[in-house]
């Protein structure tokens, strides 16, 4: 899709109708509804089918049926969204079902995709003009610069400011291959892991009740260690490549060097805008409380999620075309990404409720799988399940699943069992840098790379790649950080 003139109701037009059907909601519920969790340990697991189905869905239709699946993923959501709807309404009641629709949408949905909008919207206004020459050193210094960068305007913002720069950099090489696989790796995944704002996953973590620092001090020192590892990988990689490249005949460089730009700055103090609203939420607390049916929204959040529309909205008034279209700017990806985590935040209901349940729920056996034989939780079970099911199924929701799984009370996980924590947020945030599905910005890389010229190995190719290097490395995490 190509860039159109900004209009505010384009980029909102996925999110305005979800607004719309949130403000219906009392009128469906009545005043006297109270948003009471479900009980998941009078539940089957056949109220898990939704929550895999669009899981799959999401993870093979892009691979499987991508022609039906680019024009008809809204549909497709919406009917295994419709699939727990339509259920809890008639066999758990009209009373828990809006209660509990109300509370995934007005409380966690909401907040999650206006915060994604906002930073989508601000990155995508920055643009790094000019070219560098692509040595070792300059692409090293790049992926370090795009990994640091990840936890301030998150995974996706990053690799749309940096991957074509990076492209440029290393278009008149031959081998330019595994500069965009270890981009994958460090920008697109691992850089995310130090602040909420960084990969979707944590954010959700921080709308749970973790604190905003928490993540940075917790994480920061797997994440240097393993940055640090593959940036030393990448440079002896790349080296062997670039004389590889010299000994050859040079190719012409369809972009010579330029001196390096940044333009589109202003979204820059839009971006910091995000951040105060993000911490204002979590330290002011002026005791106001709005109840919508039966959930009750205080000020303070109602504030930051609108401060994230006002925020996306200026960043479209503010921003010029020119900048946009340089960095090939669309409103698809966030649109698909409002559509389909609507759903998904629907279709988890019911799973939260079971996993809550605990040894008493239909997950029993998860919960032995992830426990000790001593009853204790283990982290390098959580960890490697968590990355796991988070390289091949979206990580937000799995993390969420694991994090319900841990207790889900976020003092206890921030206390005693704060390597459980830590576990999970690694684990969904690295491991989905295994797969080509495994994050968002990933096949969006990808793509980009291939329409570049870049000859980016297949799915399964890639997997090689990530399993010669990020295994060992995450084992190695393991050994260092939860046994």
């Amino acid at each position: 899709m190509t860039f159109r003139s900004p209009a505010l109701p384009r980029p909102l037009g996925a999110i305005l109708p979800l607004l719309a059907g949130a403000a219906l909601l009392p009128l469906a519920a009545g005043p006297a509804l109270a948003a009471a969790a479900l009980d998941g340990s009078k539940l089957g697991v056949v109220w898990a089918v939704p929550f895999v189905g669009i899981l799959l869905s999401i993870a093979l239709g892009p691979l499987l049926f991508p022609k039906v699946w680019h024009h008809r993923y809204g549909t497709i959501a919406g009917i295994w969204a419709a699939l727990v709807i339509v259920p809890l309404y008639v066999f758990v009641g009209p009373s828990q079902a809006t209660g509990a629709i109300a509370f995934a949408i007005l409380r966690e949905y909401m907040p999650f995709i206006l915060m994604l909008f906002a930073l989508f919207t601000a990155a995508g206004g920055i643009v790094v003009a000019g070219n560098i020459h692509g040595t070792p050193a300059a692409n090293t210094a790049l992926l370090a610069v795009g990994t640091l960068m990840a936890s301030v305007v998150g995974t996706t913002g990053a690799s749309m400011i940096l991957i074509r720069p990076l492209l440029r950099a290393n278009d008149n090489r031959r081998h330019n291959m595994h500069v965009v696989i270890f981009f994958i790796f460090l920008v697109s995944n691992i850089g995310g892991s130090l602040t909420p704002l960084g990969d979707p996953p944590l954010f959700l973590g921080f709308l749970k009740g973790v604190d905003f620092f928490w993540t940075t001090t917790a994480l920061l020192g797997p994440m240097l260690v393993s940055s640090a590892i593959l940036l030393a990988v990448f440079y002896a990689l790349d080296t062997w490549f670039y004389r590889a490249d010299a000994a050859a005949l040079p190719l012409r460089d369809p972009t010579p060097d330029k001196r390096i730009r940044l333009l589109g700055t202003r979204n820059f103090a839009l971006i910091g805008v995000v951040i105060a609203a993000i911490l204002v939420s979590g330290l002011w607390n002026p005791g106001i409380v709005f109840t919508v049916a039966g959930v009750e929204l205080p000020l303070q959040f109602i504030a930051r999620d609108l401060t994230f529309v006002a925020v996306g909205i200026a960043s479209i008034l503010i921003s010029k075309k020119e900048h946009r279209e340089a960095n090939g700017f669309d409103w698809e990806p966030i649109r698909e990404v409002a559509k389909l985590f609507a759903a998904i935040f629907v279709c988890i209901i019911p799973v939260l409720a079971m996993l809550s349940a605990g040894a008493n729920g239909p997950f029993a056996a998860l919960v032995a799988l992830v426990t000790r034989p001593d009853g204790t939780p283990s982290p390098v079970a959580y960890f490697w399940l968590t990355g796991l099911l988070s390289s091949f199924l979206d990580n937000a929701p799995t993390y969420l699943v694991f994090f319900e799984l841990a207790g889900g009370d976020p003092a206890t996980l921030m206390g005693p069992l704060a390597k459980i924590l830590a576990a999970i947020s690694l684990g969904a945030v690295f491991m989905g840098a295994n797969t080509y599905i495994g994050n968002a910005p990933n096949f969006m890389v990808y793509a980009i790379a291939r329409s570049a010229g870049v000859p980016m190995p297949s799915f399964f190719g890639y997997m090689v790649w990530s399993g010669l290097i990020l295994l060992p490395l995450f084992g190695l995490v393991t050994v260092l950080f939860f046994l």
